[in-house]
């Protein structure tokens, strides 16, 4: 039976306090660029993007990136791999590049997506801004910026539906016993 952990406002909430932390600790916007982990974290970067923008009174890069082709699990899917688009709307050359992601797990998709980023430049700083961060990491990665941490299962899944701001936004978690 799915467990809601996170509804509608609660994830508003937790957008805009980590907008308030991505801006304090760069001291502002300037130089910094949001790219999206497709799919999870694309919508998500927007949506923190829109909250930076509304308190900064300022614009902010918003890029998409795929790592489908970076992930080290790729050869045992038996699936074909769905590709999306990548998308830098940017030169991230000595800029601060902040990865969103929906859910942080074992760190193995964020190492993917660090492989992916350098290969359209050198970033000054790359900086992690997950919605949640379940634990179990199996590489050394950490979120800078975390909307929520959940105590997970290895074995729990989680959910999170994200549309443009609607109701019926939010997270849920799945028992996997």
């Amino acid at each position: 039976m799915p467990k809601n952990i996170l509804d509608h406002n609660d994830i508003k909430r937790a957008i805009r306090r980590m907008a308030h932390e991505i801006i304090e600790k760069n001291k502002g916007i300037e130089n910094l660029c949001l790219v999206g982990i497709q799919k999870g974290g694309v919508i998500l970067a927007t949506q923190l993007a829109s909250q930076i923008e509304s308190i900064e009174n300022g614009i902010i890069d918003v890029g998409t990136l795929d790592i489908t082709f970076y992930r080290d699990d790729i050869n045992t899917k038996e699936e074909q791999p769905v590709v999306n688009r990548t998308e830098i709307p940017c030169n991230i050359d000595g800029k601060t590049v902040i990865l969103v992601d929906d859910v942080l797990f074992t760190g193995r998709s964020i190492r993917a997506a660090m492989d992916a980023l350098v290969d359209f430049g050198r970033p000054a700083q790359i900086q992690l801004a997950v919605l949640i961060d379940r634990g179990h990491r199996e590489l050394p990665i950490r979120a800078d910026y975390a909307g929520k941490n959940i105590p997970t299962a290895f074995s729990d899944l989680i959910e999170v539906s994200l549309e443009d701001d609607s109701i019926e936004n939010k997270a849920v978690l799945i028992n996997g016993d």
